[in-house]
């Protein structure tokens, strides 16, 4: 168990857990929730979208540090992003997880802290938690241009 510990709960990553706030948008454009079934993990996330863009985005979390990074990085970068933006960072995070692949590159880049979980199957719902439920959120906005393409 320590060594899971040094390998994922790094202090990096449990610094972005203390970064994580929960919040709700009055109005918004699009909203998502995901529950992990494995974990029972959960999160909420409400977006603003215009010109297909995220204006405004607020969070709800329960999760393990694991989510709370990811929801973290997610909210520290998700203003100005687009569908596709969000989307990438989602499948590449998933291919860095289950496949080993390349960690995200720009404005997702930090979920390069994330690369160890790909030892830990257990833990790989939770950590793409936030990103899930991110796109699913974009979907649901009323914003023409913000859709899958």
């Amino acid at each position: 168990m320590y060594l899971m510990f040094t390998d994922i709960y790094t202090s990096d990553i449990l610094a972005l857990t203390a970064t994580l706030g929960n919040g709700r948008l009055d109005d918004p454009d699009g909203t998502a929730r995901k529950v992990s079934k494995l974990c029972g993990s959960w999160l909420e996330i409400d977006v603003n979208v215009k010109n297909g863009k995220v204006t405004e985005c607020a969070l709800r979390v329960q999760a393990c540090a694991l989510g709370q990074a990811s929801a973290a990085i997610l909210r520290e970068n998700i203003i100005g992003a687009t569908y596709r933006e969000i989307k990438a960072a989602r499948d590449e995070l998933n291919a860095m997880l289950k496949e080993g692949d390349t960690p995200p590159t720009g404005r997702f880049e930090k979920l390069t802290l994330l690369s160890g979980v790909k030892d830990y199957p257990a833990r790989h719902a939770s950590t793409m938690l936030a990103f899930d439920t991110a796109v699913q959120a974009f979907r649901f906005t009323q914003a023409p241009s913000s859709g899958p393409e």
